[in-house]
């Protein structure tokens, strides 16, 4: 009589990853409730043993160690993501980008795939053939080179990309593609876990740049375990607001460079556009100066971004003033507001107060608070601010204005889109360069701010 083997049943946890050998409602590592899935692990595994003295690698010191410059895959057209990798596409190398539903992902990753000048492979397990065929007619031009496959299946997938050997590999998207050798459904923890250590063995055997497209949870997290971003070399975030127009690639990890740089694209009806100077599209083209209204120098990454800092301060009609922001922290806010109250004796208790960034952007920098505090100054006073001056400076608790990180490429930025003037911190360092074209005015607190530009 012929004897069932019970397969064995493990619970991993899709937000850090610990392995559980029975279910429990709450992880004990990182305390989600809920965040564990069941694993059916193989019922036959072939054990393969590794004998001394076979199939090693020698050791070798690290000071014979050759560095080589590896040659990366230039991307004509989109000077924004070459930035983010860190110059170029590494061959080999694993690359998986998330983001909101409808927010770009396969537009951006279409959009590249047909404009490289290489042998391009795309897989879909989204959309068919005319579908992508509709998008790609919108957003690139012919494309010769592109090579369309409509595959969940992993093992149908490497087999067919062994077989043409492309240069690129697109994978969309990593929740949708299953493999036969797991008895789990697609999108699982154990799914998505061996397709991407596929994905990963097969660029590192065939030398081979692999994007892959992963969807991101409720609560903006890329969906599926922590091990998916462990496997692979570069974790790119795509993120915006879909009313807007503006969308920002954002690196989270990169093996082969910086993490601190960022892409920044403007959705167009014939697809994502590169934006190589955001600054001017993110200050109003009205010439004149109205109440309200200042620039901020902030950091994107290690770009330095000019934007327009919107406030409006009107009484209120209501019993509760209102306190509402749009890109930027309430809390943030309520703090600026009650520095100016304390400090410089202007009263917002009875007023409600808006605050707007412009361009969808949000902002988490700092020294943006500066900027904040002169446009609710003004709209409070209806006095307007200069339209050639901008701000850079953090504000504390007791009103002192608190010095920003990498002040000299603000001023620079500053001084390259034509500003006259840019207020700072007095507490910089002592050794910032006297500039041709823009004035550095240094002030120490949030009352030395008033008396320069409301009286």
């Amino acid at each position: 009589m012929l004897k069932m083997t019970k397969p064995r049943i493990r619970y991993v946890c899709n937000s850090c990853g610990t392995v559980l050998t029975r279910w429990e409602g709450r992880c004990p590592s990182c305390k989600e409730w809920g965040s564990l899935e069941e694993e059916i692990l193989q019922k036959h595994k072939t054990h393969v043993r590794h004998y001394a003295g076979k199939q090693q690698r020698d050791v070798v010191r690290l000071k014979d160690i050759e560095i080589t410059n590896e040659q990366r895959l230039t991307i004509p057209g989109d000077s924004e993501i070459q930035r983010v990798l860190g110059g170029g596409i590494v061959p080999g190398s694993l690359i998986l980008i998330g983001g909101q539903p409808g927010i770009g992902k396969s537009t951006l990753m279409l959009q590249m795939a047909c404009n490289l000048p290489h042998k391009v492979l795309y897989i879909s397990g989204e959309e068919s053939e005319s579908q992508i065929k509709l998008r790609a007619s919108r957003v690139a031009k012919a494309c010769d080179e592109c090579l369309i496959l409509c595959e969940t299946n992993m093992e149908q997938v490497i087999h067919h990309a062994g077989e043409l050997s492309p240069d690129l590999l697109f994978v969309d998207s990593i929740q949708t593609a299953y493999s036969s050798s797991v008895d789990a459904i697609a999108g699982s923890v154990t799914q998505i876990r061996t397709c991407a250590a596929q994905l990963q063995s097969f660029a590192r055997k065939t030398n081979t740049p692999v994007f892959i497209i992963g969807h991101i949870t409720k609560e903006g997290n890329l969906a599926g375990p922590k091990l998916l971003e462990h496997i692979v070399d570069v974790v790119l975030q795509f993120e915006g607001d879909r009313h807007y127009i503006y969308r920002i690639l954002r690196t989270t990890k990169n093996r082969y460079g910086s993490t601190d740089e960022i892409g920044i694209y403007e959705m167009e009806s014939n697809g994502l556009r590169p934006v190589a100077n955001p600054s001017e599209l993110l200050i109003s083209p009205v010439e004149e100066s109205l109440s309200g209204t200042s620039i901020g120098c902030t950091l994107e990454g290690a770009r330095p971004l000019l934007i327009e800092t919107q406030a409006l301060v009107s009484p209120s009609v209501y019993g509760q003033p209102q306190r509402s922001c749009t890109g930027y922290d309430t809390r943030r806010l309520n703090m600026l507001l009650a520095v100016l109250e304390k400090r410089c004796h202007l009263y917002f208790g009875q007023h409600d107060v808006f605050l707007n960034m412009a361009g969808g952007l949000k902002i988490m920098d700092p020294a943006i608070d500066l900027a904040i505090v002169a446009a609710l100054i003004s709209s409070l006073n209806d006095i307007p601010v200069d339209k050639k001056i901008c701000f850079a400076g953090e504000v504390g608790l007791s009103g002192e204005i608190r010095t920003v990180n990498r002040i000299e490429q603000r001023i620079l930025e500053a001084e390259r889109l034509g500003f006259e003037q840019i207020v700072v911190s007095q507490y910089q360092k002592k050794n910032i360069t006297d500039y041709k074209s823009i004035e550095v005015r240094k002030i120490g607190k949030v009352t030395e701010l008033v008396d320069l530009f409301f009286t």
